[in-house]
């Protein structure tokens, strides 16, 4: 199996006909949580697999980030997700999302400590162990942070990829995000990351509110982005670039133009 390559979309069912449409698709990214993990695959999912089109299932609720040991049940979820749907890999998030049986509904941020560190690396190792195929984590993207961390992101995120083996999934619409609201330099943090362990890149819309950056994946991709994306490439040009959009969908037009737009930032085909 070879990883995702070019440009590809998120499959979300609101979307699935505009999807199909793609002539030059060649890969899609899909939330794990919502396939099942045997029976038939939805239609339309299945229609690209049958296609050829590369499938990479995103897990949303593993909870690396967790004190607590990964659930077996829902790492056994993600990995029979990943046969079901022969992917290559499968990807999840540098976050926790629950705590001391609460569920948050939301990627919260970890503190940038040894002790997160050893958290995420115990997880990742436990998830590892079940999955079929190698998995990418993706940092988030973060309102707020901790007080006192020992490390600063680009060396939390080196470590962590250094002792799990993991691949990196780059959301450069995260990095923007951080980067406004830390009032930080983005491509400071590119020119310090291993970009050469990237399996692919997200990239999504935001929004200004209330004097933040919010990674809304319902806005338009903004232009710094896609500025960022022609940085990223000019350092490492990286395998595979994902558009997610995960509501306020606007007409096809306007997404066949965002495809566009990420396929010229990066120099890849067009895949509309």
């Amino acid at each position: 199996m070879t990883g995702p390559s070019g440009v590809g979309i998120g499959w979300r069912p609101e979307i699935a006909g505009f999807v199909a449409e793609l002539p030059g698709l060649r890969f899609v990214e899909v939330v794990a949580e919502g396939v099942p993990s045997c029976g038939p695959l939805p239609p339309g999912l299945a229609q690209l697999r049958e296609r050829g089109v590369t499938v990479v299932p995103h897990g949303v609720r593993l909870s690396l980030g967790g004190a607590e040991p990964v659930d077996p049940a829902r790492v056994a979820h993600l990995a029979a997700v990943a046969q079901q749907v022969d992917a290559p890999l499968v990807s999840e998030h540098i976050a926790f999302v629950r705590a001391g049986g609460l569920e948050a509904g939301h990627l919260l941020p970890l503190p940038r400590s040894r002790e997160a560190v050893d958290a995420v690396c115990a997880n990742v190792a436990r998830a590892q162990a079940e999955l079929p195929v190698p998995i990418a984590l993706e940092p988030i993207a973060a309102l707020v942070e901790w007080p006192d961390d020992e490390l600063d992101e680009a060396d939390f995120l080196t470590e962590i990829l250094d002792r799990t083996g993991a691949l990196l999934l780059l959301d450069v619409a995260n990095v923007h995000a951080n980067a406004r609201n830390r009032d930080t330099d983005p491509l400071a943090l590119l020119d310090r990351l291993p970009l050469e362990r990237i399996a692919y890149v997200h990239v999504a819309g935001g929004a200004e509110h209330g004097g933040f950056y919010h990674d809304t994946h319902t806005d338009p991709v903004p232009a710094a982005v896609l500025e960022l994306v022609g940085a990223l490439c000019a350092r490492q040009r990286p395998p595979a670039l994902l558009l997610e959009r995960d509501g306020h969908y606007p007409p096809a037009a306007e997404l066949r133009a965002e495809l566009d737009a990420l396929a010229a930032a990066a120099g890849f085909p067009a895949v509309t």
